[in-house]
């Protein structure tokens, strides 16, 4: 039964090599050939394919990269522009612990731009009290040059952190409630910066 099946299937490729547009090439050769140079079209449409995907792979890549680093650097601007580069190097870090924790979204912007619902104020507030400013100015010079190098190293760091595991943070001169149940993690510049 093996043979009569393998005798029909070889019968079968006969007739398709010799209606094939390619027999002449593969009049004098066996079956492999003739199946091989069948399947390179659709093994050079899967390469082509395969290279475009990856391509565009790499491009939404370096686009989430641009939009993640866009956002950090406004939050490092804004939240501590006038810092030491450790100050903004740490609210930077949070930032990021916030997006490796399970807590809170898994991207910079949506970490940046999260609200939560307030309780005692009766509505969502911003994560970072900037978010909630109507008209910020655009911006510019040294302190904005600052935040963005502070943005791109924190990005692609892989040092040991300022403040490990910090996810809070809050400037020293007021004592918000939650800051209680928080363990304090250090205290740099005018922020102390909680577990």
């Amino acid at each position: 039964m093996r043979n009569f099946w393998l005798y029909k299937a070889q019968i079968l490729a006969a007739r398709l090599r010799r209606r094939s547009p390619f027999f002449w090439l593969s009049r004098y050769t066996g079956d492999l050939t003739f199946f091989a140079m069948i399947g390179l079209p659709f093994a050079t449409l899967g390469l082509l394919f395969h290279f475009a995907y990856t391509h565009h792979v790499q491009v939404q890549l370096a686009q989430q990269r641009h939009t993640d680093l866009s956002c950090l650097a406004h939050n490092i601007y804004f939240e501590a522009r006038g810092e030491s580069i450790d100050g903004q190097q740490a609210v930077a870090e949070v930032t990021l612990n916030r997006v490796s924790s399970k807590r809170f979204p898994d991207d910079v912007c949506g970490v940046v731009h999260e609200q939560r619902w307030d309780s005692i104020r009766k509505r969502y507030v911003g994560a970072f009290s900037w978010t909630e400013l109507d008209s910020l100015r655009r911006p510019k010079g040294m302190p904005w040059e600052q935040a963005t190098i502070v943005a791109v190293a924190a990005y692609d760091s892989g040092e040991a952190s300022a403040v490990p595991g910090a996810l809070f943070y809050h400037a020293d001169r007021i004592t918000p409630r939650w800051s209680i149940e928080k363990r304090l993690v250090a205290e740099i510049g005018n922020h102390k910066f909680y577990e």
